[in-house]
């Protein structure tokens, strides 16, 4: 799959929920409305928790690609 563009990228590997969750938000709080967030992870409920908030949120959860020991979430700020 194509490697999809991100305004900013922030690693939250070897975190457990709620921090890559948490660290996600804070970010997205700080971004532009229309800007895109990579997050990358490794927790495999973040897989349900970062849906979840977006749906929440009014972001938009805009791909989730994963590999076998890393999850990639694109949400582009409302």
């Amino acid at each position: 799959m194509e490697e999809m563009q991100a305004d900013l990228v922030i690693d939250t590997k070897g975190l457990r929920c709620p921090l890559p969750l948490l660290n996600a938000k804070k970010t997205l709080e700080g971004m532009q409305s229309g800007q895109i967030l990579k997050v990358i992870a490794t927790d495999s409920t973040t897989k349900s928790t970062f849906p979840a908030y977006v749906k929440r949120s009014g972001d938009e959860l805009l791909r989730i690609n994963e590999t076998e020991t890393e999850i990639f979430f694109y949400i582009k700020k409302r």
